[in-house]
């Protein structure tokens, strides 16, 4: 037995390393895909200005991209910008800025309780997951779904803001893309998720990032946020510029297979700020790599120069784009991203990230954080009071279930509770008993309860009382 032992330890050590060596040799059998982690690409585009990545079937363009120059609205560079996409968790950014909005016009305030519904906790992740009837400040919801990218929360400000309703507030979120120009861009609900009929484009997400941007300025660092701790978990945001990137200030991720990996991320250096939208990267380590790569090289470009001095300078507005209309169909990169080849080439970047110390992310423009991430607490409860609650609670007990009431005393109440309790004595008997919610078969306990039901119903006041039987006791 000992010697079997030590046999069956050292071919269990032999395994080990052979499974260590085929996850390094073939690393997607090893590693799974989230948003947070630092997931790559197939390739990386060496010039920002020509931006591309190949598609299943072979053809290049996969990635969709654009950099805006915030102060003159000029493209300084873009790929596939009109194509329409799946936005994803960027959907978010239209439920902030519209929270933002009812905030500014007093409708809602930051202490406004936004309540966790039964529909709102059902959402699939990323969630923060507290029960129905959990209440958090809007502020605090805000940060949630800007750090975390969480659906549930996200829904609960959907109808906190629409007065109790997901069809209005997305009503309200479409009517206010068509206002400021997202003329490409159908939202079907406030976090993103995918389903019929919702889709965006580089250039309208662009669009809705310089609008946050220049009419709510003072809220630049909400979407800058490095991480929030929530019931003393800390939860990091998933957008790897941040505290990497020179100048980079965040705005928000997403990930959906069917749109890849995008984020929309502003940057400052010096007086400029750019806002850049990347769609339908293959990881983490893509998206971050080539948005580094096309902010650097829009900080380079100078959009007040000349055309006619540099033929290059003579950039558009992102209002100038085209819009593809209503036949355009949504590109769906699902065949690629979720695919086993798509899966092995980012598993095989992460493993590459990690063995070259030279870059970070994959990327040379961004630097090691070297500290902690700069955290935000987001806590339940501290709201004002709301409709039939107070202020400052944390969870609504029963939330959904409505208090009983008293119900005014009835005539026949007395009587009802003698053929209760008579019942009861022929019917449960010691090895018999009836559970709640049993039916009887005719010929079992069935029998006694018909038994004990006689034709000689009485009033409180003694008189028979019509259609009102009262059980009798069954012979025993």
């Amino acid at each position: 037995m000992k010697l079997f032992a030590e046999l069956k330890r050292h071919c269990g050590s032999i395994l080990s390393a052979l499974v260590v060596s085929l996850a390094l040799s073939m690393p997607a059998l090893a590693q799974a895909d989230s948003e947070g982690e630092e997931t790559g690409a197939e390739e990386s585009a060496s010039d920002p200005q020509d931006v591309s990545t190949k598609t299943p079937d072979g053809n290049k363009n996969a990635l969709a991209s654009i950099v805006v120059d915030l102060e003159t609205g000029k493209v300084l560079s873009q790929a596939n910008a009109t194509e329409r996409r799946y936005p994803a968790s960027t959907t978010k950014l239209m439920t902030a800025y519209l929270a933002m909005k009812a905030v500014k016009v007093g409708s809602m305030g930051w202490d406004t309780p936004v309540v966790m519904t039964r529909q709102a906790a059902g959402e699939a992740p990323s969630k923060l997951g507290i029960p129905p009837g959990s209440i958090m400040r809007l502020d605090h919801a805000v940060r949630a779904i800007l750090v975390k990218s969480a659906n549930d929360v996200a829904t609960a400000i959907g109808q906190t803001l629409g007065n109790g309703s997901n069809e209005t507030f997305v009503a309200m979120m479409n009517r206010t893309a068509g206002l400021i120009g997202m003329r490409d861009t159908r939202f079907i609900n406030a976090h993103g998720l995918p389903g019929p009929g919702q889709h965006s484009s580089a250039k309208d997400l662009a669009i809705l990032g310089t609008t946050i941007r220049k009419e709510f300025p003072e809220y630049k660092d909400w979407f800058g946020t490095e991480a929030i701790v929530f019931n003393g978990r800390l939860m990091q945001n998933g957008n790897k510029l941040l505290g990497r990137f020179e100048g980079a200030e965040g705005m928000k991720t997403g990930y959906i297979c069917a749109g890849g990996f995008n984020l929309v991320s502003a940057a400052t250096r010096g007086e400029r700020t750019l806002v850049a939208v990347v769609l339908g990267a293959n990881g983490t380590i893509e998206r971050e790599t080539l948005t580094a790569e096309l902010l650097d090289a829009g900080f380079k470009a100078d959009p007040k120069a000349d055309p006619k001095a540099d033929p290059k300078a003579d950039y558009e507005t992102v209002r100038d784009l085209e819009i593809v209309g209503d036949e355009a169909k949504t590109l769906d990169v699902s065949g690629y991203i979720c695919s086993g080849e798509g899966r092995t080439a980012r598993a095989n970047d992460r493993v590459e990230d990690r063995r070259d110390k030279s870059v970070v992310y994959g990327s040379s423009l961004l630097k090691e954080m070297g500290r902690a991430p700069r955290s935000v607490k987001v806590t339940l409860g501290g709201a004002a009071a709301g409709k039939n609650f107070p202020a400052d609670i944390a969870l609504i007990e029963n939330y959904g279930i409505p208090l009983p009431s008293p119900r005014p005393v009835q005539p026949q109440d007395a009587q009802n509770l003698l053929a209760a309790a008579v019942l009861r004595e022929s019917v449960d008997e010691p090895g018999n008993e009836v559970e709640a919610g049993d039916r009887a078969e005719p010929g079992e306990t069935g029998e006694a309860v018909e038994t004990a039901v006689a034709a000689s119903p009485a009033r409180s006041d003694g008189t028979p009382a019509p259609d009102k039987p009262v059980p009798t006791a069954a012979p025993r």
